[in-house]
Order: C-alpha cells, then sequence, then structure tokens
C-alpha cells in the first residue's frame, strides 16, 4: 500500500536529534513518507548550538514548489523558521498545505534561542493544531505558563489566532492540555525519567502530522502522538550519546514489535 506523504519544513540538526532528522526519522517510524524543505542549517550537538545559517527565502520557495508540484502531500508539519520572509513564503502556499502542525520552536532544548514569536504568528491563521510547550506558549502570550490551568488560558488565547486546535505541552510534567472545538482537554501520562528529551518537540508534532495524514481526528491524532513520544523518551532512557541532553529513540515501536 502507497504511504502518507508527509512534509516537513524545518531546520536540520547536525546532531540529529532535532529538526528535520527527528522529523523524517519520525514519519518513517510510523509508516508514512517523508520529504523535506530545509530553512535553516544549524550546527549543534547535545550541549548547544553553535551557529544557524538560514535558507534564502526563494530557496525555501523552490524546495517547496519542486515537492508540491510532484508529490501528494497528506500532512505538514513547519518547525525553525529563522527568517520572516521564509514564513510568509509559506503563509503563500498554505491552501497547498493541508494538515498543517505548526511546532513553533522558539528554544532549544539547550537554551539557545532559534527563532522569534513574530515569525510563528505569520503562521497561526493557517495552522490545524499549534504545538508549543509551555515556556514556548508564555512567549506567545506574553507571560509565565507554569501550572495546567495556565496551559488552559494560552491555548484558548492562541487559538483566537485562528488555529484549529493548540496543545500546550508540559514537557516533564507528562501533562498537556489541548483546546479544540472550544472545550479544553488534559492528556495525562507517566513521566519518563530521563535526560534524553532533545527533539521530543519535535517529534510529537511530527507524530500529529502523520496521524492527521492517515485521517484522526485532532484529539485521537494527539492522543497517538503523546503515546508515541513517551515510548520513545522510555526506549532512549539509557543511551549515552554526547555530553548533554540525548535524543530520543524514535524506531523504539519496531524494537518493540520485533
Amino acid at each position: 500500500m502507497t504511504p502518507p506523504v508527509v512534509l516537513t519544513i524545518a531546520g536540520s540538526d547536525s546532531g540529529g536529534g532535532a529538526g528535520i532528522q527527528a522529523d523524517l526519522k519520525t514519519f518513517a517510524a510510523l509508516g508514512a513518507y517523508g520529504v523535506s524543505v530545509l530553512t535553516a542549517i544549524t550546527a549543534q550537538n547535545t550541549l548547544g548550538v553553535t551557529d544557524i545559517h538560514p535558507v534564502p527565502a526563494r530557496s525555501v520557495a523552490a524546495q517547496l514548489d519542486a515537492v508540491l508540484s510532484d508529490l501528494p502531500v497528506a500532512a505538514v508539519k513547519v518547525g525553525m523558521i529563522a527568517d520572516p520572509a521564509v514564513a510568509r513564503v509559506i503563509a503563500e502556499r498554505a491552501a497547498d498545505l493541508p494538515n498543517l502542525v505548526v511546532d513553533p520552536v522558539l528554544v532549544a532544548t539547550s537554551g539557545s534561542r532559534l527563532g522569534e514569536a513574530a515569525v510563528v504568528s505569520v503562521l497561526m491563521p493557517y495552522a490545524s493544531v499549534v504545538t508549543p510547550n509551555r515556556h514556548e506558549a508564555g512567549v506567545l502570550v506574553g507571560r509565565r505558563v507554569e501550572t495546567t490551568a495556565e496551559m488552559a488560558a494560552a491555548a484558548a488565547e492562541l487559538t483566537a489566532a485562528g488555529p484549529r486546535a493548540v496543545v500546550v505541552t508540559g514537557s516533564e510534567l507528562a501533562v498537556d492540555v489541548l483546546w479544540h472545538g472550544g472545550r479544553v482537554s488534559q492528556l495525562r501520562g507517566e513521566p519518563v525519567p530521563t535526560a534524553n528529551n532533545h527533539g521530543s518537540g519535535c517529534t510529537f508534532s511530527s507524530a500529529i502530522a502523520v496521524r492527521l495524514a492517515a485521517g484522526d481526528p485532532v484529539p485521537d491524532a494527539v492522543a497517538a502522538a503523546k503515546e508515541y513520544v513517551t515510548g520513545a523518551l522510555r526506549g532512549g532512557a539509557g543511551w549515552r550519546l554526547g555530553a548533554g541532553p540525548g535524543p530520543l529513540d524514535h524506531f523504539w515501536n519496531g524494537r518493540t514489535a520485533g
């Protein structure tokens, strides 16, 4: 059976744990055919980001046009956008970007600044789902977001910008808050005791995109993505890759099945 095509529009991670590398691993692990548009080249590892080289908007546009003119994209994940002009390129093609999942990559796990809230706001009206963690949600709404009540309030406020749904992830709290269809719900999971969480946000949003491409309604797609990320965190918990926060085990589900 032909797999669904899922597109990632994001930056690279030379350490392989986040960004386009994590997205493509997630697509493959969940049975989708991944295609990509590169928005930035980063020099990074588990300890941090040492250099960022944005890809020119015209090159991003050419990559997008090449993919969209030939392949039947069923869902799209947008990650790191370092240039407002790139956000405008994506917005101009929004009609051809179904099931758009926007992961507002503002700060890396290491603490390095990667994006600006103003860039993310350009894409909000076109998004099916927006997936900030609680710290990113705080940047987007301009106030501190810590508790589940504050996460719910931030999610509701962000939906006013146009997305169909907003899920604010609680990171180490393992509690996510979804605002969808005018209703708020909590998704509770078991915290995974691990420092290897580099790329967990990228992986979560990519998994949502795959499930939307498969036809899942938003709440089911978000729940399935949370389950997948939890398994990936558990699978990589004992890994010793790098001196900082390590990556997830994106192929844990295949190893479990085997």
